[in-house]
């Protein structure tokens, strides 16, 4: 007979141990505070990198030529009514050099003045994030990456360093180690009404001022309204309130009411475990945030329910045995089933943790946690919720019962 695991004599200590991290995570509201995202804040929303200039590019003929640079295509086309329509497209990673670009460019009436890195490889361009240029007379300035880790320069700390006049601002490393791309977050506290028209600037400035003229190369900008934060925030817990609703209406139409108010403070733990976690840590508290603690919610109630459903079968199949052993017998009979699916989904997470990065590497780590938390709360907490329950009520109701044989379950 396989043996039988009592998981019930750890309902008591895992209670304990998950009100302490409970407790440690809302008291991390007050003592850390939340680290909200411009999602859920007035701001704006600055992604920059920091780069070489390379070269300037000039356009002396007839037209306005449009020119794009993309991760590996340099593209120029011609159009209007005084030339010819035509595009010129190079290959950026068998152009050759720098030098060899600006050669090629040459035939075909463009000048390229490169001003930095002309044995460098034309691979190095960084693409033009913001729209495509008009090239004219007027000189149009294009950047290049480092080529190296020996030309990599300003640092987070040093990014974060540069803006501190900014005002209230976060800084996230985006990209490789060695992009130097950051996500640069200033909020909005109301009091200036042209802000989202200084800031950009004020960062750009600043940047300029710590790491040299024209270093800046920026990727987007967003602004967030106040009206839109808050009202985005309102959605965000509703959404997470009628989530935890809707999982006790079905569970309670499954099961019973004890199995549905089991299930719900699993998910409510996993739900302030998660919080508690992310405060902790300084991640940033935004929708990403949202949707892995709502991915966490259906993962949990997921493994309980499998749980529940075995508890369930085992109370049919002999219903004169304890309830502390058929919820044992249920989890030990499920846990080979648990295992494999977490270790499975983690693996897929912690892929996600070690290969991306910015707000998807937050979503990942976020997810790690949850799902451990999940698993634990599946098999100690919903289904100790059960057999707690039924030890204060379960037997108040079987004396009322006539003896009907779900009744006489000892517990």
């Amino acid at each position: 007979m396989k043996r039988v695991i009592a998981f019930h004599k750890a309902y008591l200590p895992t209670f304990i141990i998950s009100m302490l991290l409970i407790i440690l995570g809302l008291a991390g509201i007050w003592i850390k505070g939340v680290n909200l995202g411009v999602d859920f804040q007035a701001g704006i929303n600055q992604s920059i990198q920091l780069a070489y200039p390379a070269a300037e590019i000039t356009y002396e003929g007839s037209g306005t030529p449009v020119l794009s640079i993309s991760d590996t295509i340099m593209r120029v086309v011609f159009a209007g009514a005084e030339q010819e329509s035509r595009t010129i497209e190079w290959n950026l990673k068998t152009a050759g050099t720098l030098s060899d670009l600006a050669r090629d460019m040459k035939l075909e009436g463009l000048n390229m003045s490169v001003k930095d890195g002309a044995g460098l490889s034309a691979d190095l361009l960084v693409p033009t994030f913001q729209g495509d240029y008009s090239l004219a007379k007027k000189p149009v300035l294009v950047y290049r990456h480092a080529k190296g880790s020996q030309e990599v320069f300003g640092s987070i700390e040093e990014v974060r360093a540069a803006l501190k006049e900014v005002g209230s601002i976060s800084v996230q490393k985006l990209g490789a180690s060695d992009s130097m791309q950051y996500m640069i977050r200033v909020r909005d506290d109301g009091s200036d009404k042209a802000f989202s028209e200084k800031i950009p600037k004020a960062i750009d400035d600043a940047l300029e001022s710590t790491f040299g003229q024209n270093s800046v190369v920026v990727i987007s900008t967003d602004y967030v309204g106040a009206s839109f934060s808050q009202d985005l925030a309102k959605g965000a817990w509703k959404m997470t309130l009628f989530t935890v609703l809707a999982i006790l209406a079905y569970a309670t139409l499954r099961f019973k009411l004890q199995y549905a108010l089991g299930a719900v403070l699993a998910i409510v733990h996993d739900g302030l475990i998660m919080l508690g976690f992310i405060i902790w840590t300084g991640m940033e508290f935004n929708t990403t945030s949202i949707a892995a603690i709502l991915t966490i919610l259906g993962y949990s109630i997921n493994d309980t329910i499998v749980i529940f459903d075995r508890i369930r079968e085992e109370r049919k199949i002999d219903q004169g045995a304890k309830l502390s052993f058929l919820i044992n017998k249920s989890i030990t009979d499920t846990l080979g089933r648990t295992f494999i699916t977490s270790l499975t989904t983690l693996l897929a997470v912690l892929a996600l943790y070690f290969f991306t990065s910015g707000s998807i590497k937050d979503f990942a780590l976020a997810l790690v946690v949850g799902i451990i938390t999940g698993t634990y709360s599946s098999i100690f907490l919903a289904s100790g919720f059960v057999y707690l329950w039924e030890k204060v009520f379960g037997n108040k109701g079987s004396q009322n019962t006539k003896g009907s044989p779900a009744a006489i379950v000892k517990t």
